[in-house]
């Protein structure tokens, strides 16, 4: 009888064991916020593998490149498309001068289409300075396109611009030569070495285009397995913030307000974007939350020295070299989010299954 029950006792034991084994290994994790429910074996799309890179696109890159590098040289003759041209210019409605109307030392490169376009009445503003030379004054006659987003009590009026024409030059494309390679290229030193530079630079872009779509659905994935109890709102209303702060920066530099700006060119309401922008500010806290959470279950998280690393890393991708400046600007603590994101996603990637694409499924 008690060897029966030693052996009942011991059966019992191998159960909970193998039940606290079998917890173990679910690879569920929790917090106050969200519960990971999977995060190794995602499955995610395979991506399609990148085509060779070709000798066209690399001429293409080489030309971009140069065009790049052009100078601008003052000619002695009519303006004409391409051209930069410096003018003044005082705009006028009715014979009067309107607010905003009016600039002094302004370049433009015409055919550019910067400047009010043509209509089925009038020439474009650009087109009109065609033809003309450095030192003239003259008049153009314009109509404001119906609607105009910066200022709709100019949509479809007819204005008038006195335009001084101060310079006109025209923009030297550089030829390719091994001088031009030596100046412009910290690698190649012949045309030979940089079209196999520009090539390899070319095939970086195509595998990191792959390794980004590889991320991307690597974190779809795992928001899939990701069941919230509830969001942290004071990093939700922060990051809400942070996107706010950059829409409406980003409205100012097209001399608009941010609703204007929304409106015009991205085609959503005020009301909208904002809803937008709390969902994707909550998406991110949560999946930031998860990655938190596996960060910590697999020993994941960097080192003070990692972070500073990456941040150094990160400031001179960003083109600079002063590292406090760049993290002031962007945020100690979110860099520090961005740096854990990529070491978990890393792991992700490296733990997924890919699952290769059939036609139906594409």
């Amino acid at each position: 009888m008690r060897k029966k029950m030693k052996k009942k006792l011991l059966n019992v034991m191998l159960a909970a064991a193998v039940a606290v084994s079998l917890a173990g290994c679910s690879g569920e994790l929790s917090n106050e916020y969200v519960t990971v429910t999977q995060y190794k074996g995602l499955e995610v799309p395979q991506p399609a593998q990148p085509e060779e890179v070709t000798d066209d696109q690399v001429e293409q890159t080489i030309e971009s490149n140069l065009s790049a590098s052009a100078t601008q040289e003052p000619v002695d003759r009519a303006a004409q498309n391409g051209d930069i041209v410096n003018i003044d210019y005082t705009g006028y409605i009715d014979g009067e001068a309107f607010d905003g109307g009016s600039a002094e030392g302004t370049d433009v490169q015409l055919g550019s289409g910067t400047f009010i376009a043509a209509t089925d009445d009038y020439a474009g503003f650009e087109e009109q300075i065609e033809g003309h030379k450095a030192g003239e004054e003259f008049d153009i006659t314009v109509q404001f396109p119906d609607p105009y987003s910066r200022n709709t009590d100019l949509s479809g009026v007819v204005a008038e611009f006195h335009i001084v024409l101060n310079s006109v030059s025209e923009l030297v494309t550089p030829e390719l030569t091994d001088e031009w390679v030596q100046e412009n290229s910290d690698e190649s030193k012949t045309v030979d070495e940089y079209r196999e530079e520009v090539r390899s630079q070319l095939e970086e872009n195509t595998e990191a285009s792959v390794q980004s779509e590889l991320e991307s659905s690597v974190q779809s994935a795992l928001m899939d397995k990701v069941e919230v109890k509830e969001y942290p709102q004071e990093e939700v209303d922060a990051l809400v913030q942070q996107m706010t702060d950059y829409y409406t920066q980003l409205a100012s530099m097209y001399g608009a307000d941010l609703s204007e700006f929304l409106e015009t060119y991205m085609q959503v309401t005020e009301k909208d974007f904002n809803a937008q922008l709390e969902e994707s500010a909550r998406q991110s806290v949560a999946l930031d939350e998860a990655m938190k959470l596996i960060a910590k279950k697999q020993h994941l998280e960097p080192t003070d020295e990692e972070y500073e690393e990456k941040m150094t890393e990160y400031a001179k991708e960003a083109g600079t070299d002063d590292v406090d400046a760049y993290i002031e600007q962007v945020g100690e603590d979110t860099l520090k989010t961005a740096i854990l994101r990529e070491a978990v996603t890393d792991y992700l990637v490296d733990e997924c299954i890919q699952v290769e694409q059939t036609d139906d499924q594409e």
